[in-house]
């Protein structure tokens, strides 16, 4: 396997020396890929088997409504890691990098003298030339009557500097034994696994292709085992289990642990487990294939129903997808018929019930190298699925509670009694909320709340996106911002005089939009109201001009 880049050492100054003395918790945290918080078994699904997972949450705290600042993957891991909203860090979509200049978590974390690694999915930069936007081919960007090497941009692109470049898949398949500037967003030992299904770059394929030399003639779908295949973007792959990424996050999150322990200076760690599952394609190698049964599987219950008040964009997909020839994009939601919808939930528990037995051989490893004790073990997830709500799969330009509520579970030996909490969380609570269990300052400018603080109280939580033309295909440019408390979700957009306005506490599977309903007119005004005040606590306060590197 090609060699993980390696830091320059330790960060030097006072600020090591000055917590070297004090015995401060480890951090593992656990990240899966587009997964529903309702696709694991502590969380209600009852037939998904996750013991694994499952026993986290019983020994710990188990957030039962938890939502993403953004249900796409660079903007809201980019939100985890800086406790800064997509519109104040600047990743507002897929295909805009972190700046180099942001401060994460982890990077406060290693100046304290923390050892920080990940294995996995980072996507904090593009793993794809697909993701790239090119503001100038956008319609609403084009200045009229300008030559088109004429038009500029209002900031710099950065989107081919070689310092933006470190997860393009295109780069790790042609050589993964290219290195990595390190720390990556204070990450000081990186292992990257970038892509989906088998189809994984990085520093997988060196890995993949030490055990099996051959192993690029069986990855995709032209390489793919015979089967029925119904759902969208699957094939049986003809990777082995013990060569498919979800293998190799586990096994170099293992060997990560075995160097922290080894290690003489006993410094403690913060460490990230990405696995790039269960996000569609769906391939899930060996016996997860067929695991489980797609009769098995209960169908949401708003598949196969159409609310009068439906949002114009499903509208719009239901017309498109009424005409000849019509190919939805290959990332956008899209709707989807019974069979294959069967197929992909199917499919997709395979993947998760793989990940569970990974995380199951990561806390052995936890105990077998006496880490357990003082590790705070965090699982979450960047995103969910809509995987049938409405008829549609995957994700993008909605905001239905199957894409915009994820797991949180945290387990810490030093917590009071396991519990449900039933507050409502963000994704966006994560930096502040570590930072404040390890006893470290927390930054100016970070947003979100502290979880474990007895008086975190919120009035509820801002859900944003921004979706571009090269993201949502024949859909076109979409701007959306939710505002979500314990019972209500209420959705603005742009350019759109129709919102969303759910009950879900009488109505949980979203069934009936009363945006329009006049019995309802003087709660849809309050939660205007909230949300625009949420908004304004949300604007950047630093007065500093964003930096690029």
């Amino acid at each position: 396997m090609a060699s993980p880049g390696r830091s320059g050492g330790r960060p030097a100054g006072p600020e090591c020396g000055s917590v070297a003395h004090v015995e401060r918790p480890n951090i593992l945290l656990i990240i899966t890929d587009q997964h529903r918080a309702d696709h694991l078994g502590c969380y209600g699904n009852p037939v998904v088997r996750t013991p694994h997972i499952d026993s986290l949450a019983a020994q710990g705290r188990r957030f039962e409504r938890c939502y993403v600042t953004n249900p796409i993957c660079m903007p809201n891991r980019a939100a985890m890691l800086t406790g800064r909203m997509p519109s104040v860090n600047g990743v507002r979509h897929n295909g805009v990098p972190l700046a180099l200049g942001s401060l994460t978590f982890v990077e406060v974390m290693r100046h304290a003298g923390y050892r920080t690694a990940l294995v996995g999915k980072a996507h904090l930069q593009t793993q794809s030339r697909r993701e790239v936007p090119d503001p100038l081919l956008f319609p609403a960007m084009r200045p009229a009557g300008l030559a088109r090497d004429a038009w500029s941009t209002a900031v710099p692109d950065f989107t081919d500097d070689p310092r933006y470049l470190a997860e393009r898949e295109e780069s790790w398949t042609a050589d993964p034994s290219r290195a990595v500037a390190l720390p990556y967003y204070g990450f000081e030992h990186v292992e990257f696994a970038c892509g989906h299904a088998d189809q994984v770059s990085g520093h997988y394929r060196a890995w993949a292709r030490e055990r099996m030399p051959g192993i690029d003639g069986l990855i995709g779908p032209a390489s793919a085992l015979p089967a029925a295949v119904q759902a969208p973007q699957a094939w049986r792959t003809a990777v082995p289990e013990e060569l498919y990424p979800t293998a190799f996050v586990e096994q170099r999150t293992v060997a990560a642990l075995e160097r922290f322990a080894a290690d003489e200076a006993r410094a403690p760690f913060m460490l990230q487990c990405s696995f790039p599952d269960p996000h569609h394609p769906f391939t899930p190698p060996g016996r997860y294939w067929d695991l489980y049964d797609p009769a098995d599987v209960a169908l949401p219950p708003s598949f196969g129903r159409v609310d009068p008040g439906e949002p114009a964009l499903l509208r719009r997909l239901r017309a498109l997808h009424a005409q000849p020839g019509f190919g939805p994009g290959r990332f956008c939601s899209q709707l989807v018929d019974e069979a294959a919808l069967r197929q992909a939930i199917a499919l997709t528990y395979g993947s998760i019930a793989m990940i569970d037995d990974a995380v199951g051989r990561i806390l052995a490893a936890l105990r077998r190298l006496d880490l357990d004790r003082n590790t705070v073990v965090i699982f979450t997830s960047d995103h969910g699925d809509l995987m049938g709500d409405h008829s549609m799969i995957f994700k993008q330009g909605f905001h239905y509670e199957g894409l915009i509520r994820v797991p949180l579970i945290w387990r810490d030996s030093a917590a009071r009694a396991p519990a449900v909490v039933e507050r409502v969380a963000s994704t966006l609570d994560l930096a502040r909320t570590v930072l404040g269990r390890v006893g470290l300052p927390v930054p100016v400018g970070v947003q979100g709340t502290d979880l474990l603080a007895a008086a975190a109280v919120r009035d509820g939580v801002v859900v944003e996106e921004d979706e571009l033309p090269i993201h949502m295909g024949e859909l076109g440019p979409v701007r959306l911002t939710t505002f979500v408390d314990r019972r209500w979700r209420l959705t603005v957009w742009h350019g759109d005089p129709q919102g969303e306005l759910y009950d879900r506490e009488a109505d949980p599977h979203e069934l009936r939009n009363l945006w329009t309903d006049s019995a309802t007119s003087g709660v849809k005004a309050e939660l205007l109201e909230r949300l625009l005040r949420a908004r304004l606590e949300l604007v950047d306060v630093l007065p500093l001009a964003r930096r690029s590197a």
